[in-house]
C-alpha cells in the first residue's frame, strides 16, 4: 500500500516539474502563481487568477491549458454578470398555439454542454 502511495506522490511530481518546465518557456518570473495554479488543479479545486495588468494571467491560464491537453475558456467579468450568464439556466417556455408549457434550458458562456 505504501509503495503505490509512493508510486503515485514521484508521478505528480514528475508532472508538476514536467508542466512547470513547459510553462516556464512562455512565461517569465511568475512561478509561484504557476505552483498554485498547478496545485489547485490537482486537488480538484477552482483558482482565481488575479493580479495588476499584463501580469500574464491569460498566458498563464491558456499555456496550462494547452501543455495539459484541456479546453481553454476566458470570461471577463462585468459589474452585471449573473451566474446563470457563466452556467446557463432552464427557463419555462409555452407553445402559443397549443398552450404547452416545456422547461429548456439556455446555455451559459461555459456551461458543460457548450
Amino acid at each position: 500500500m505504501e509503495l503505490a502511495l509512493t508510486s503515485r506522490v514521484a508521478r505528480v511530481r514528475e508532472a508538476r516539474e514536467i508542466v512547470l518546465n513547459e510553462l516556464k518557456k512562455v512565461i517569465v518570473g511568475q512561478e509561484q502563481p504557476m505552483e498554485q495554479l498547478f496545485t489547485a488543479m490537482c486537488a480538484g479545486g477552482h483558482c482565481l487568477i488575479q493580479g495588476p495588468l499584463a501580469s500574464a494571467k491569460t498566458i498563464l491560464a491558456t499555456s496550462i491549458a494547452q501543455v495539459m491537453d484541456l479546453d481553454f475558456r476566458r470570461i471577463q467579468f462585468t459589474p452585471d454578470l449573473m451566474p446563470a450568464d457563466i452556467s446557463g439556466t432552464e427557463i419555462l417556455e409555452e407553445d402559443t398555439a397549443t398552450g404547452h408549457r416545456v422547461v429548456r434550458f439556455v446555455r451559459g458562456l461555459c456551461s458543460p454542454m457548450c
